[in-house]
């Protein structure tokens, strides 16, 4: 075996139990935020993606190494579970926007809660992409008799919605400027992997990057020059992601604040050019259940000994994941998928019995990790305490 899977087989089958399970190397975790600190620009700060690392434990190990107090949230009882445990230091961005309704029950529970180590309404930005949005928030920040935060979804090319025009911007800037006593602007959230994602014959990541990059400090310029009220030194210009983190390292980038999440534990959606230089830090492991010489299919029986593989059943199976270790594993296309027992496929020579574990990348990290009901955290090869994962309902 590898000698890395090996031991770490040797540590999951020395665990307390054996069940499908997601393990977060934080050796290699350490080194991708090495990484990411050995690319910053001076005078921009890093936000945490919380929905690409929805555990509690990971998000502040994360954080006091990035030394950040920044969160970009993405689901409302990720956010409800997270401010209980958060102070005056944090500042929380919404990463999309929030129907007002979700906003208002947000806010009916947290202050039944009475907790005084953070300020809903001065350390939350609610994102906003419409006027109608914002007309809903000016509504409900009057409704609560407290003023809210509101920052501006803008259009840098992925045409997933926001503000996509000057004329439309300045429309919205002024319902907010009128409404003052309501909502305050806190900064905008232009969001562009597309940068990095377009085919080049349709557009190349030089000219995506200027476009994007041109639009975005466009409007910061209406904000300065057609509303002044409106501007302060400490808005939030929010932008970038995993895919397009190394592409704002200069001065040229119109953003103060970057929001990055996955490139730490590199699902196989980044496997991409700009994430070349970070190693997948997470694995689902699962233990081997049975294990058979050949292959034997149901009504193929009399054939078996013509298929030169070893299949094994293993502990669950149908994740978003690939099948990563032992080399050469692959998924019985015939036999199918099933979330309860999945039959493998190895070459013949592999060494793997009963009890050892079967290893896979996650292609993503925010919906996969939710399906296990803890983290397994490996420091110097050895499992620490378990980390729990955010509320989700």
């Amino acid at each position: 075996m590898n000698p890395y899977f090996k031991n770490l087989n040797t540590v999951l089958r020395n665990y307390q139990r054996a069940i499908p399970c997601l393990v977060i190397d934080l050796d290699i975790l350490d080194e991708n935020i090495e990484t990411t600190l050995s690319n910053l620009r001076e005078n921009v700060a890093l936000r945490i993606v919380v929905k690409s690392l929805p555990s509690y434990e990971l998000i502040e190990y994360i954080s006091q190494r990035l030394d950040t107090y920044k969160l970009m949230v993405f689901h409302q009882p990720f956010l409800s579970d997270l401010v209980v445990r958060l102070d005056k230091r944090h500042d929380v961005l919404l990463g999309k926007p929030m129907p007002v309704k979700t906003a208002e029950y947000f806010y009916d529970r947290f202050l039944e809660k009475k907790h005084k180590e953070f300020n809903p309404f001065t350390q939350i930005q609610w994102l906003v992409d419409t006027e109608k949005r914002i007309i809903e928030y000016i509504e409900l920040a009057r409704k609560l008799n407290q003023k809210l935060q509101l920052n501006i979804e803008i259009d840098v090319g992925l045409h997933r919605g926001g503000f996509s025009t000057l004329a439309s911007l300045k429309k919205g800037l002024k319902l907010i400027e009128e409404n003052n006593e309501f909502v305050a602007f806190s900064g905008f959230m232009g969001y562009d992997p597309h940068v990095v994602k377009l085919p080049k014959i349709i557009r190349t990541e030089k000219k995506a990057l200027q476009m994007a990059n041109q639009f975005y400090e466009e409007c910061k310029d209406v904000v300065q020059n057609d509303f002044p009220t409106l501007w302060r030194d400490d808005l939030t210009f929010n932008g970038a992601g995993s895919p397009t983190l190394n592409l704002h390292k200069t001065k040229q980038s119109p953003i103060n604040d970057i929001s990055i999440g996955s490139c730490f534990l590199k699902p196989t959606t980044f496997d991409i050019d700009s994430l070349k230089k970070y190693r997948p830090a997470t694995f689902i492991a699962t233990p081997v259940l049975k294990t058979f010489e050949n292959i034997s299919i149901p009504g193929l029986e009399k054939l078996k000994s013509f298929f030169r593989k070893k299949s094994l059943f293993i502990y669950g199976g149908f994740w978003k994941a690939d099948y990563y270790y032992p080399e050469g594993i692959k998924q019985n296309t015939l036999f199918g998928s099933s979330t309860n027992q999945t039959l493998l496929n190895v070459p013949k020579k592999t060494s793997i019995e009963i009890d050892d574990f079967v290893f896979l990348r996650p292609h993503q990290s925010e919906f996969v990790l939710l399906q296990f009901g803890e983290i397994l955290p490996v420091k110097n090869g050895q499992i620490m305490k378990a980390w729990t994962l955010l509320n989700n309902v």
